[in-house]
C-alpha cells in the first residue's frame, strides 16, 4: 500500500450541518469548518482499493473511526502502517484510522428499533461524491462500479433524514462489502437503531444497515453517530 495526499475538500452539499460551515464549526469549538467523515472515509479507502482492488470490493470489508477534526483545506496525508491499519494525518497528528481486512465479520440479525427502508437510485451526486473530494483512483470507472465511500453517504442520509436534527458528528462505521454495484442502480436501505448512549461529547446512536439490490445484499453497515452534541 502506498501513501497518498491531499488538501481535505469540504464540499458545499455538507453545510446542512452547521460543523461543516466556518461559523457553524466555530460555535462548536472547532477552528473552522470540518471536513465531512465522510469524505475523509473516500480517502482513507485509496490505498487498500489500489493493492487489494476488485477482490476487496466484492467481498472484504473495514472499520473506520474518526478521532480529531480535519479542517477545511488542510493538507492531510494517508499513510498505511501496514496491512492492518491506515491512517489520516494531518501535521503529524492522526484523525482518522481505516482497518482493511479480506474477511470482514458478517453481523447478526439486528434487533432494536427499525427506521424506515429507504430506496435510492444511484445517480449522481452519490456517484460522483469521491471525484467531488478529489480521490479518483481509475479503478471504479475501469470496473464500471461505484466507490464505496457510496455506502456511508448512504447510511449519513438515513441519520440525516430520520435521526438528526442540528449539528452531528459521525464518529465510526463498521463495513462488510457482499458485492459490488454499478451506477444506476436501485438501492433498498433497512436499517435497525441498536444502541444509543451518552458520553461526555453528548448522545450516540448505532445503527445496523443492509443494503440490497433486486434483493441481493452488497453491504452490511454498521454506522455510529453524535446525534445531538452537548
Amino acid at each position: 500500500m502506498q501513501a497518498w495526499s491531499i488538501n481535505a475538500v469540504n464540499l458545499a452539499e455538507h453545510s446542512d450541518n452547521p460543523v461543516h460551515t466556518v461559523e457553524g464549526g466555530r460555535a462548536a469549538g472547532f477552528a473552522g469548518a470540518v471536513v465531512a467523515g465522510t469524505t475523509i472515509a473516500a480517502y482513507l479507502t485509496r490505498p487498500v482499493a489500489a493493492a487489494w482492488g476488485i477482490d476487496w470490493l466484492t467481498s472484504g470489508g473495514y472499520e473506520v473511526a474518526f478521532r480529531g477534526a480535519v479542517l477545511a483545506d488542510e493538507p492531510v496525508t494517508i499513510r498505511p502502517i501496514d496491512d492492518d491499519r491506515i491512517v489520516a494525518q494531518v501535521g503529524g497528528r492522526d484523525c482518522a484510522w481505516l482497518a482493511p481486512t479480506m474477511t470482514p465479520e458478517l453481523f447478526a440479525a439486528p434487533s432494536g428499533r427499525q427506521l424506515e427502508p429507504a430506496v435510492f437510485e444511484l445517480t449522481d451526486p452519490w456517484t460522483g461524491y469521491a471525484a467531488r473530494v478529489g480521490e479518483d483512483l481509475s479503478l471504479y470507472d475501469a470496473e464500471r462500479i461505484v466507490h464505496p465511500v457510496v455506502w456511508i453517504a448512504l447510511a449519513n442520509r438515513i441519520f440525516i433524514e430520520q435521526m438528526i436534527d442540528g449539528a452531528w458528528v459521525h464518529t465510526r462505521s463498521r463495513v462488510a462489502h457482499r458485492a459490488t454495484a454499478a451506477p444506476g442502480a436501485v438501492v433498498v436501505v433497512e436499517a435497525y437503531e441498536i444502541d444509543r448512549f451518552e458520553t461526555r461529547s453528548g448522545e450516540r446512536a448505532v445503527v445496523q444497515m443492509e443494503m440490497t439490490i433486486d434483493n441481493i445484499p452488497i453491504v452490511h453497515l454498521e454506522h455510529e453517530a453524535l446525534v445531538h452534541l452537548f
